[in-house]
């Protein structure tokens, strides 16, 4: 069996949804330059090069999120839960200067992830059809979780900036199975819950900015919805936008967000300018993290709320969202 590569035997990417699965991101064959046009070292690669994988799941009435980054100069894991009954954001966040005890290997389809700090453990695992994901911290913090069904995920690869690229392969509206511990608290995943997987990697523009949207559930007919929508990165000419209907993935044009940054608790009006995409998104609670070290820097705000609206699918008909759980994302980031 064939072992497909992201960079071709002459250093060089094929931008463009790619319909096959890629097995390995061999980042290191890839002809990385100065805007200059000098060739960059292998250390230089090495060092530019940035990975993260995010994985969220809703279950009946709480929304779980987990991210783990490889910026090389720094390692960054946390985990949240949102309860949407008491109103309670759970959350923890770590750092790892050099990336020590941050691990995610470059085979987006078999590779697994691992972030280590102290007593905290971080995994993402993978399997035929899907991810495991495992959580273990003091206070009596266990998750362990299976999103399963990943069996068409979206795969782009595009370039950034003057000289680099990202590839991401995403998937939502995945079923989700497993249980999350939280103290003397246990939420339960049903037959309704589902999931969504985030695997991106690159050598990503010196500073980016990006909104985005993701939500994974369950409509009154009792098909699957995923939804992956972004504005401000993977954008030349190609977008990472997504929906997922019944496990099928079908491709959406650009999106726009319109917010107030600066008054965070209002509402979120999210669209695509090819006309399938009018939600409206209501944030009950929000993870922020801002980060200034000169070199790398971060200012991160993801909100857990409320979708409402409608989607149109391939064929032209309506899909009413109501009252479904999902997340949106305003991040600046320096890395």
């Amino acid at each position: 069996m064939t072992n497909t590569k992201l960079i071709d035997a002459k250093g060089h990417i094929s931008p463009g949804v790619l319909h096959q699965p890629v097995d390995e991101i061999n980042y290191l064959d890839y002809d990385l330059r100065t805007v200059m046009d000098r060739p960059r070292s292998k250390l230089a690669r090495r060092w530019r090069f940035n990975q993260f994988q995010f994985v969220s799941a809703t279950g009946p009435g709480w929304v779980f999120g987990l991210a783990m980054v490889d910026l090389k100069l720094l390692g960054n894991g946390f985990f949240y839960l949102y309860d949407f009954a008491s109103g309670q954001m759970l959350e923890h966040s770590f750092m790892s200067p050099l990336g020590r005890g941050t691990r995610i290997e470059p085979y987006p389809e078999h590779g697994s992830a691992a972030f280590i700090k102290g007593d905290v453990s971080m995994r993402i695992l993978p399997f035929a059809g899907g991810r495991s994901i495992s959580v273990s911290a003091p206070g009596g913090i266990r998750v362990e979780l299976r999103l399963t069904e990943d069996n068409d995920p979206l795969r782009l690869v595009c370039p950034a900036g003057y000289n680099g690229w990202v590839f991401t392969r995403k998937s939502a509206g995945l079923s989700v199975e497993g249980e999350i511990r939280w103290g003397h608290r246990i939420w339960r995943c049903d037959e309704a819950s589902h999931g969504a997987i985030d695997w991106s990697c690159g050598f990503m523009r010196r500073e980016t900015a990006w909104n985005w949207a993701s939500l994974a559930g369950q409509l009154t007919d009792g098909r699957s919805i995923g939804l992956n929508l972004a504005a401000g990165v993977n954008e030349t000419g190609m977008t990472e936008n997504a929906l997922w209907l019944g496990g099928q993935c079908q491709k959406l044009g650009a999106a726009r967000f319109h917010f107030d940054r600066y008054h965070p608790g209002g509402d979120w009006h999210v669209t695509t300018e090819d006309g399938r995409v009018d939600l409206h998104f209501e944030p009950a609670a929000a993870r922020k993290e801002k980060l200034n070290a000169g070199i790398l820097a971060s200012n991160f705000r993801q909100y857990v709320g409320t979708f409402n609206g409608t989607l149109t699918d391939e064929e032209g008909k309506k899909v009413a969202v109501q009252g479904l759980k999902g997340l949106v994302e305003d991040h600046f980031a320096r890395w």
